[in-house]
C-alpha cells in the first residue's frame, strides 16, 4: 500500500504525495512523462478517475476495469521525444513490470501524449512493442 510518506511508485525516487500524489490529486502534470508516470502510479494505486480524466476524450474508453490481480512492480522509462512544459506533443516509451497470479510481467509501450489548453493528455500507443 502506498502511503504519503512511502515511495511513489513511479520510481523517481520521492515520497508519493510529493511526486505523483500531487497528479492524483488534480494537479496538472508539467511534461509528458510526469503524466506517464502519473498514470503508472494510478494504475499500482488502482485510481481508475486519474486514468480516466488524464485520457484524450478523442481516444478514451467509456469505462475502465483494473485487475485487482496485477502487482505493477517496477517503471522503466526508456526514452522520451518532446513533451515538455513547451512542447504540444511527446512521446514516452517505457516499460512497466508487473506479477499476476505469480507470474512476471512486462508491459512494453511507446505512448503518445497531447497537451491540450496547457494540461497533458495520454493519447495512446504510437506502435505495438514487445518486451
Amino acid at each position: 500500500m502506498t502511503t504519503p510518506e512511502g515511495p511513489c511508485p513511479c520510481g523517481w525516487g520521492e515520497p508519493f504525495a510529493g511526486c505523483c500524489g500531487r497528479y492524483l490529486g488534480g494537479r496538472a502534470a508539467p511534461t509528458a512523462e510526469a503524466l506517464m508516470r502519473s498514470r503508472y502510479t494510478a494504475f499500482a494505486v488502482g485510481d481508475r478517475e486519474h486514468l480516466l480524466r488524464t485520457w484524450d476524450p478523442a481516444t478514451r474508453p467509456d469505462g475502465l476495469d483494473l485487475d485487482a490481480g496485477v502487482e505493477w512492480r517496477r517503471l522503466l522509462v526508456l526514452a522520451t521525444t518532446g513533451g515538455s512544459p513547451f512542447d504540444d506533443t511527446g512521446t514516452v516509451e517505457f516499460e512497466a513490470h508487473h506479477r499476476q497470479a505469480g507470474r512476471r510481467g512486462v508491459q512494453h509501450e511507446n505512448s503518445a501524449f497531447t497537451r491540450v489548453a496547457g494540461v497533458w493528455l495520454y493519447v495512446g500507443p504510437v506502435g505495438n512493442l514487445v518486451a
